[in-house]
């Protein structure tokens, strides 16, 4: 099928009767159809933006299940080591250094994952991307600023469990062992 584009500028009701007026004049054996580019580029994205909402569902769902199982696990380190916390509050620890001890392992997990995880989503994006005619480069500051948004939640999620463990009586920790 041959095509013509025709770039409209101004009022497009009164191009497109202009433009069926002339293509009747000139082609009446075919029908008068008409397709705006900006629409068919539009439609071959859809299933793009399909696919970017179901991702972005999923990612959400994943993440809350992630910050649920960081704050069992998180809950079951704090009753683990109720006694040792307790000692350290009484031997003069402050909040601050119980929250870090809390912390530390678990923050730990967490950069060790985003330095395995990184580079495998570089690579899948990539070869996402290569599909595309026009295509954007990833940079390296995206990675980080995800490690960064992943380590803030990740810490929101254990200084809830951290903060009640260290603000806890001790001697009623020591008490019940």
């Amino acid at each position: 099928p041959q095509k013509i584009f025709v770039k409209i500028a101004g009022n497009v009701p009164a191009a497109l009767k202009h433009l069926e007026a002339t293509w009747k004049e000139r082609v009446p054996h075919r029908p008068f159809e008409y397709h705006f580019l900006d629409e068919d580029y539009a439609s071959l994205y859809k299933t793009e933006q399909r696919i970017a909402g179901i991702f972005s569902t999923f990612s959400t769902l994943a993440i809350l299940l992630a910050c649920l199982g960081l704050f069992g696990l998180t809950a079951f380190a704090v009753v683990q080591r109720t006694r040792e916390i307790g000692i350290r509050k009484i031997l003069g620890a402050n909040i601050p250094s119980i929250i870090s001890l809390l912390s530390k392992d678990f923050l730990l997990l967490v950069i060790i994952a985003i330095v395995v995880a990184s580079p495998l989503a570089w690579y899948a994006a990539n070869r996402w991307l290569q599909d595309f005619a026009y295509r954007v480069h990833i940079e390296w500051w995206v990675f980080v600023i995800a490690g960064i948004v992943a380590l803030g939640i990740a810490l929101m999620t254990i200084s809830f469990q951290a903060v009640k463990a260290a603000l806890a009586n001790p001697v009623k920790s020591l008490r019940t062992e």
